[in-house]
């Protein structure tokens, strides 16, 4: 049981720093897959709107709805027909019959998804607001390297015995690299991808 353990604390380490990495290298691609609602996944009697209060959404992540697929469905309504839980007329219906469906959040405005209307009236509808997406840091001008040559101090005379600069030597911080996501990306990769280290059960 304690061999398990450790070894599922290691997988999920090194998932970790593997995710942080590809954020690393690949900075332009910031999309998170969320589970619709967690570990409940997408079913009657859950507070939605609970759970999406709790996470925040950019543009160009994906929801990835996992259900009965014998009772459900994912069904995108107007604001209208979220309120009314009127599925008649969707706007697009994501159902394919496997249970598993994923939705890219690929526009700018609110999303509304609901499944059939007696499992909507049990709670089985969400709200998607997606927040703006944060800057990256710009890189700081880098100055010519001859600047600074003036306000270097000559060595010592040759005859003068040899005395240590190193702790005399002040050196700049390292300017931000330019493409790198901010802190914030790095971390909600990490906790995404912690919180969606297990899918819910069918």
């Amino acid at each position: 049981m304690r061999r398990n353990y450790n070894s599922s604390k290691w997988t999920v380490t090194v998932a970790l720093a593997f995710c942080a990495a590809l954020v690393e290298m690949f900075p332009d691609v910031y999309g998170i897959r969320f589970i619709t609602g967690g570990n409940m996944g997408w079913t009657s009697y859950v507070n939605y709107t609970l759970w999406t209060g709790n996470q925040t959404f950019y543009f160009g992540d994906w929801l990835f709805f996992v259900y009965d697929r014998d009772q459900d469905c994912v069904l995108e309504v107007s604001k209208t027909n979220y309120k009314t839980c009127n599925g008649e007329h969707p706007l697009h219906n994501y159902t394919r019959g496997f249970g598993r469906d994923v939705v890219e959040l690929n526009v700018t405005h609110d999303r509304y998804f609901i499944s059939s209307k007696r499992s909507c009236l049990r709670g089985m509808k969400l709200h998607i607001h997606l927040s703006p997406l944060p800057r990256p840091p710009h890189a700081a001008p880098s100055k010519s390297n001859f600047s600074g040559l003036s306000t270097l101090t000559p060595p010592p005379p040759i005859a003068a015995p040899l005395k240590s600069q190193t702790s005399d030597i002040s050196l700049p911080p390292p300017p931000p690299v330019a493409g790198l996501p901010p802190l914030q990306i790095v971390t909600r990769h990490i906790s995404a991808l912690y919180h969606n280290s297990h899918l819910p059960p069918l």
